[in-house]
């Protein structure tokens, strides 16, 4: 086990500078987001200047800012692409995390890479590659269990980050073609369409329905919360909670959920297990409980952490149930105005509420006003602030997926870190020195020339002395101990002493800053070492001659185009997922005798995709071909760069020297 690995990060997402704040604010040692383009969120994208500030709220408590740089790019896109890395290294970014190999083929700044999770990481051999190219961190597949996590550990030395929340992509991160094949958006380019989150009809082979209008690529949100101790033990070191796209409210509680999960960890390890410690400094105090299951989610699974299991799908709905909350009791049946709820706990005024309709389709309403107690002990009268469903009725199960009261508590200041610092007071030839040293070891000091003027009353001087000193309450500091070494007790005005703390914590802050560990890039071994396969196929991403140069460098010979790239038109494996429909179905051939793999279709309106099922590899594969109008568009785009090519060259040139 590599010594970073004795570290325990909290990676926090931040779709923008200010959410990025808090996530650092509430626990987070490090943080990921978007610069102004070339992220696989193209809706959350950041200036440069953006991501100065936030390096520069990071830095003052050591914690790390990561910039997502990881989609595949195209070759007129990759200078661009290589100025950005040296502006955001400029504005202090901490890593770049990739996805395309061309940029390794790049002059890019000494910063740190890390490889994306769409590099789709899911064995040893793969992962150790990435460490001897160049990556210091690699982010693994989410679907691996614990014990491949321990394979990848024992055969890497780099930093391991696993997905402990949110959201989860059905398909193998970067083996995803669905939202390119239909609509020309590829998620690949961070443009993904989320065929994933739609209702489909499940088909057998001969066309009989096996369940219908469900949401059948659609999977519960991830939860790692009870294995955060095994995955460490396993060789994980980061800790990443997906969301890009979140707000506030869901960042804020979500980071301080896990952040007070790996401090339990740190502060109290296993007797015969590792010891580990923080990435970053300070510690932080939270104003609210932090709830994971208050914000976003469509219920929890630990998905593939132990092994394959039922109830990782969420076919009801893609969206946000929220949490049981009571029973409805009555419906006012003059001007359905009102309704009672027998609830587990109180509701409050601006609360949403969920049901299932009697066709299973998810709705709700928002509480106007709630009347605790008005129809009953234990029983809520709830006002809704739009007209009364029909398809409430008596008996219904009602769920909350807006709790006001927990939100408005997030809106407000939620929880403050700070660094802890011991002070040292003392007397010298021409007046005083106050020194501060912090929990890091960083030191800074601050003088005051005054004659020495005895105190009246000695204690009360002292004491006086002591609460100045540790009056830190505006500055990112916590008063530690405090020692005075003084020959007797000065005189000393509170003005006086609030300057001189003043001019040493600024002093400090300089010096923590300056002090920051700005992580070392990594340097590829050399020869180069050989990639794991001399073939790739569409499924590697290839986008551009840089990327193919580098996989040409590293022993591959047969070097297929992105899928972007690619004019094909027949049918191909548009997605690929470890998640099975046999086998959430009970049709799986291991589990059940006489039944054969035969493939099986999903369909949605028009559209049809056929499943063909790797049972050796315990794989799905959804097959389909790209729409024709998608598959025209990219002609044209090809025939663009044909023409635009040999303008440029006044050579000819061949739509497959284009792809």
């Amino acid at each position: 086990m590599s010594h970073g690995r004795h570290y325990l990060e909290l990676l926090a997402p931040a779709k923008s500078a200010d959410i990025g704040i808090e996530a650092i604010n509430h626990g987070a040692d490090a943080v990921y987001l978007g610069g102004p383009g070339f992220g696989a969120r193209a809706a959350a994208e950041n200036a440069v200047a953006d991501i100065a500030r936030l390096a520069a709220h990071a830095h003052r408590y050591h914690a790390k800012v990561f910039v997502a740089l990881n989609t595949i790019l195209h070759d007129h896109e990759l200078d661009a692409a290589r100025r950005l890395a040296w502006d955001v290294y400029e504005a202090g970014a901490d890593a770049l995390i990739v996805q395309d190999m061309g940029l390794l083929e790049l002059d890019l700044p000494p910063i740190q890479l890390h490889a994306s999770t769409q590099t789709d990481i899911r064995d040893a051999s793969k992962a150790r590659f990435l460490q001897d190219v160049g990556f210091s961190q690699i982010v693994l597949a989410r679907e691996l269990s614990l014990q491949q996590v321990r394979e990848i550990a024992q055969a890497t030395d780099c930093n391991l980050e696993y997905f402990v929340h949110g959201a989860l992509c059905v398909a193998f991160s970067g083996q995803c073609y669905i939202s390119h094949a239909h609509t020309g958006r590829s998620a690949n380019r961070g443009e993904c369409s989320q065929a994933c989150r739609l209702p489909y009809d499940l088909k057998d082979k001969d066309g009989n329905t096996v369940a219908g209008n469900q949401h059948m690529l659609s999977m519960k949100d991830n939860n790692q919360s009870a294995n955060l101790r095994a995955l460490a033990a396993a060789g994980v070191s980061s800790f990443k909670i997906e969301g890009r796209y979140k707000d506030m409210a869901y960042v804020k509680n979500i980071t301080a959920h896990y952040r007070g999960l790996l401090d339990e960890i740190i502060e109290f390890p296993d007797a015969e297990g590792p010891r580990y410690r923080r990435a970053s400094s300070g510690r932080t105090t939270f104003l609210f409980t932090p709830q994971a299951e208050k914000t976003f989610n469509r219920g929890y699974t630990d998905y593939f952490a132990n092994e394959r299991q039922h109830g990782i799908e969420a076919f009801e709905s893609p969206k946000f149930v929220g949490e049981a909350i009571g029973r409805v009791t009555r419906i006012d049946t003059t001007g359905r105005r009102f309704f009672d709820i027998e609830r587990t706990s109180p509701i409050h005024n601006g609360d949403g509420l969920t049901w299932y309709g009697p066709r299973g389709e998810l709705t709700g309403l928002r509480v106007n006003r709630a009347e605790p107690d008005g129809g009953g002990e234990g029983i809520d009268r709830v006002f809704p602030a739009e007209p009364l469903p029909v398809d409430l009725v008596p008996g219904t199960s009602v769920f909350r997926n807006h709790d006001h009261a927990f939100e408005r508590a997030l809106e407000k200041k939620s929880a403050e870190r700070r660094v802890r610092v011991d002070a040292r007071f003392l007397a010298t030839g021409d007046g005083f020195a106050l020194s501060l040293r912090d929990e890091d070891g960083v030191s800074a000091s601050a003088r005051l020339v005054v004659p020495f003027e005895p105190a009246q009353h000695a204690e009360r001087a002292l004491a006086s002395i002591r609460e100045q000193l540790a009056k830190l309450g505006n500055t990112m500091f916590a008063p530690g101990e405090i020692v005075l070494e003084l020959p007797a007790a000065p005189f000393l005005p509170a003005a006086q002493l609030n300057a001189l703390r003043r001019e040493a914590v600024e002093s400090l802050e300089a010096a923590r800053r300056a002090a920051h560990p700005r992580p070392p890039r990594a340097v590829a071994v050399e020869p180069p070492v050989p990639y794991p396969q001399d073939a790739l196929s569409y499924l590697a991403n290839v986008l551009n001659g840089r990327a193919r140069a580098f996989y040409t460098k590293h022993g591959v010979k047969l070097i297929d185009a992105a899928y972007e790239e690619n004019l094909e038109t027949d049918e191909v494996s548009l997605m690929i997922t470890k998640h099975c429909l046999r086998y959430s179905f009970n049709l799986c051939p291991k589990e059940v005798k006489g039944i054969r793999p035969d493939p099986m279709q999903l369909v949605n309106g028009g559209e049809t995709l056929t499943l063909r099922f790797d049972c050796k590899r315990c794989e799905m594969h959804v097959v389909g071909a790209m729409r024709p109008h998608i598959a025209k568009m990219r002609e044209a785009v090809v025939a663009q760069k044909v023409s635009f090519f040999s303008k440029r060259t006044g050579e000819a040139a061949s739509p497959a020297a284009m792809r």
